[in-house]
């Protein structure tokens, strides 16, 4: 990353170490003639929080090295939920399949398994059985870092977690100041259900299908978690909104990814309001400085999209799942969600066709939810190809199919990987099945990847995509600076 000589007075590039840090404070309190600096660890993501509690506590400028443990450690972090009443997904943590199948016991499939202390979701998996649960254990013992230093123990455990299906997953970044006021930034409802990992998840500002009294019980939470950890700056909370509960998934006492994108949104300076309250400022002093202004509400609405790498890997299944593969974010933004969706997915590298043929095939899960889609994709004069239980589904209720096409493992006739390899589809829906047998889902998408045919797997941003054809169908994009938003 570049930083403009504006932008800082001195820059180094060292590494990441207690060392080179202490290395670098020591050099700049030799520039400032005697007077140590003050740090801010938490706008660099999870290896500076790791090396805040190996820094003189005095120096760390922003929430406290013990309270940013607290939200770490799994045992203090679940004590401090039920001291509170905030709901968390049943589960716990294991160190063997033994413990880990005591676990399930208690809790039931599916259940989503991860090794503690890892960026990026790294080796997480969403499993279904015992079978699966033995394979997922066998690898995180062998899991990088895990594997050298020998395995699981008790302070580098597995998490074993209920996962919460057909769950809506929300982001919130929040900013507390010393005097306990708390700023919520934003609140961002995920396009994707829970279980794809945020990084990957188109997210919205504001939430579209989130009832307001969920809202603000996600808002009250955040404040109460905020005040708990006595945070002073940034905070990240991930909840899951399950029927009428909202659980806590986790807090990070830090700025999140999502911060850029909360900011161009509300046209709220988050990072530099966070820096200013880290370093002692209050909210109200910023009110009054005219930092801090009220977010703009122009009736806008935001979307988030994450930009993928597969064009550079065309032998990668595209199916997201709970670990990270993101290599960075768009953002659109419209007067309206679907017309901002179209806009996030323009510039993340989807085209959302206009004309052609469509092909779909859906999980049993998530065939309620194609009707839908495919009653959109007619309105919208799209023709519609389909996997023969897909198709049987659809026309039961009325809904007529183009092609039906057979299973790629029969090894006969027309199937979808030679519809997308003579050109003959302009978009392709495929959601995985949950438990395993994706062979032919597998081979529909890399030939989607491979011939750059478009393609969500999906059915929340199938059903998001279909609202962006039909928001967009008949006009132009209409482009507006960020400063016009918010003017």
């Amino acid at each position: 990353m570049s930083t403009d000589y504006d932008t800082s007075d001195r820059l180094y590039f060292e590494p990441l170490t207690r060392e080179d840090v202490l290395n670098v404070i020591a050099a700049e309190t030799f520039a400032a003639g005697g007077v140590a600096p003050r740090v801010i660890v938490s706008l660099g993501g999870q290896t500076p929080l790791k090396l805040s509690g190996q820094l003189p506590a005095a120096l760390i400028a922003g929430t406290s090295p013990a309270s940013i443990d607290l939200a770490e450690d799994r045992e203090k972090w679940n004590q401090l939920c039920d001291e509170l009443h905030i709901p968390q997904p049943p589960g716990g943590t294991a160190t063997d399949l033994e413990q880990a199948l005591e676990i399930v016991e208690r809790v039931g499939f599916p259940v989503l398994v991860r090794p503690s202390y890892v960026l990026g979701g790294r080796a997480m998996q969403i499993v279904h059985d015992r079978n699966h649960l033995a394979r997922a254990m066998a690898e995180l013992a062998g899991f990088g870092s895990l594997g050298k230093e020998g395995g699981l123990s008790a302070e580098r455990p597995v998490l074993v977690d209920r996962f919460l299906e057909d769950a809506t997953e929300v982001d919130v970044d929040a900013i507390r100041d010393h005097t306990g006021e708390v700023l919520i930034g934003g609140v961002m409802e995920h396009v994707e259900e829970a279980g794809v990992h945020s990084g990957d998840s188109a997210c919205a500002i504001p939430p579209q299908t989130l009832p307001g009294w969920v809202v603000e019980v996600i808002e009250s939470y955040t404040r109460a978690i905020a005040a708990a950890l006595d945070v002073r700056g940034l905070i990240n909370v991930q909840y899951a909104v399950l029927g009428t509960t909202v659980f806590v998934i986790e807090a990070n006492p830090r700025a999140s990814r999502t911060v850029p994108f909360v900011a161009k949104a509300t046209g709220v300076p988050l990072a530099k309001v966070a820096s200013r309250v880290m370093l002692g400022a209050t909210l109200a002093e910023l009110r009054t400085e005219g930092l801090l202004k009220p977010p703009s509400q122009h009736g806008h609405v935001a979307i988030k999209e994450a930009v993928l790498p597969f064009s550079r890997f065309p032998e990668v299944d595209t199916a997201l799942g709970p670990e990270m593969r993101s290599t960075g974010e768009v953002m659109g933004i419209d007067t309206t969600f679907g017309k901002a969706f179209f806009k996030a997915e323009l510039a993340a590298g989807t085209l959302l066709p206009t004309e052609g043929v469509v092909f779909l095939s859906l999980a049993d899960g998530d065939k309620p939810a194609g009707i839908v889609v495919a009653a959109r994709l007619r309105l919208l004069g799209l023709g519609i190809a389909a996997t023969r239980g897909t198709a049987e589904y659809l026309q039961r209720f009325g809904l007529t199919v183009d092609q039906v096409v057979g299973k790629i493992s029969d090894g006969h006739g027309i199937n979808a990987v030679k519809l997308i390899e003579s050109g003959q589809i302009a978009f392709v829906i495929n959601t995985p099945q949950g438990r395993g047998g994706r062979t032919d889902g597998e081979r529909i998408r890399k030939a989607a990847n491979s011939h750059h045919v478009s393609s969500v797997t999906t059915v929340e941003a199938a059903l998001a995509a279909a609202q962006g054809m039909a928001e967009m169908q008949g006009r132009t994009i209409q482009v507006r600076s960020l400063q016009e938003f918010h003017a």
